[in-house]
């Protein structure tokens, strides 16, 4: 074979390789992670992640946080549409594997991400416009912080709403303690301690969704919504309530916590957690063994801090709530249990952490104080 056959065959293989190399590259960046549009009189948000059930990035924060700004200021937008791709969920939470390796090695991310995703919780909590979140499939962690602060927030049959942080020695954050103490009695209290996780028509029952509307419907509902002109949000809210009216699925079937809500009222009636377990013991009932399993399970530090945190959060702004929690989150990061947490339940996966402290008497009062203090010229504001 002549020299000169060689050196194309060559190149033509560096050429080939050098092509696989950038549609690699262009295929992995080819999708945005988030896709920020607007579509008639809306402003479209799709968060873009559903090989990782759209868990919410800095980056993500980073987009959404100046677009939504930007948007409450433009004229031509009158409302904001918030929704997630590929139907499984609409946020399954942060990506808190990215937040565990940067807070192990004193990363910034660890400081960083808390921060800029409680100022957009913010923003959303405040937005002037009218804000419908389509929570359809997986809402949980980061993903409820997306939707929970705004005026309008829509469950499907698929939605799946949890707040499981006490699992992996966190707390439910992204202002957690502001609407979980608004709901009915102390549902709100028993969700945040045991992380139970509510579906479909029930997300809406227990008042962590407005409404409740099809899944088959959503189509329907989204172009309805954005041909709206210069809608109000009582326009918004008509739409809203006829497509609930037209959606009867499940409907007969009772709110999946209703016989219980008085145990739970009085059962999570106490002044500690550790006055919650000794009720549930007491008790003795089927649903009472089965929550006082369950809170075993959870980091006894996270208990104790979570239940401080709904208390005090019933009482203040949504902003003081964040800037509280922001707080509680440093503390988290410097602390053993939320590393512990993440490793059992989702690097592992062995279900098995070994919290430290143990038990919940070993948690002393103090600890969980030091846990709320101030952080100085690192306080969150707004």
């Amino acid at each position: 074979m002549s020299l000169t056959v060689l050196t194309s065959a060559c190149r033509l293989r560096s050429l080939c390789r050098l092509q696989r190399i950038q549609s690699h590259m262009m295929s992995s960046h080819v999708e945005p992670e988030v896709l920020l549009e607007r579509v008639g009189c809306a402003g479209v948000i799709t968060i873009n992640r559903p090989k990782v059930l759209n868990a919410l990035t800095l980056n993500m924060v980073r987009q959404i946080y100046p677009q939504l700004k930007k948007w409450e200021s433009d004229s031509e937008t009158d409302i904001v549409i918030i929704r997630g791709a590929g139907g499984k969920a609409f946020c399954a939470g942060g990506d808190i594997r990215a937040v565990t390796e940067a807070g192990k090695v004193g990363d910034p991310l660890a400081e960083v991400f808390f921060r800029e995703e409680y100022i957009l919780n913010n923003s959303i909590g405040a937005c002037r416009k009218p804000y419908i979140a389509l929570i359809e499939g997986i809402t949980m962690g980061g993903g409820v912080g997306l939707s929970v602060h705004g005026r309008f927030r829509v469950a499907t049959e698929k939605t799946l709403f949890a707040m499981p942080e006490t699992a992996i020695g966190l707390f439910p954050d992204v202002g957690g303690g502001y609407f979980l103490p608004r709901l009915q009695g102390k549902l709100g209290l028993f969700l945040a301690l045991t992380g139970f996780r509510l579906k479909g028509r029930d997300v809406q029952r227990a008042g962590v969704a407005t409404h409740f509307v099809e899944s088959k419907k959503i189509p329907d509902l989204e172009k309805e919504l954005v041909d709206l002109k210069s809608p109000s949000a009582e326009d918004v809210s008509r739409v809203l309530d006829s497509y609930q009216k037209q959606s009867s699925l499940d409907s007969e079937k009772p709110f999946v916590l209703d016989k219980h809500m008085s145990d739970i009222d009085r059962l999570f009636s106490s002044s500690s957690v550790e006055g919650i377990v000794q009720n549930l013991k007491a008790d003795g009932s089927e649903f009472a063994n089965k929550q006082a399993e369950t809170l075993s399970r959870m980091s006894p530090t996270s208990l104790k801090i979570t239940y401080k945190q709904l208390q005090a959060g019933a009482t203040l702004s949504l902003q003081d709530v964040l800037a509280m929690e922001y707080r509680l989150s440093q503390a988290c990061m410097r602390g053993y249990d939320f590393y512990e947490g993440v490793r059992a339940v989702l690097v592992d996966k062995d279900q098995n952490p070994k919290w430290k402290p143990s038990t919940l008497e070993e948690v002393s009062d103090q600890a969980v104080e030091q846990c709320f203090s101030s952080l100085g010229d690192k306080e969150l504001t707004f």
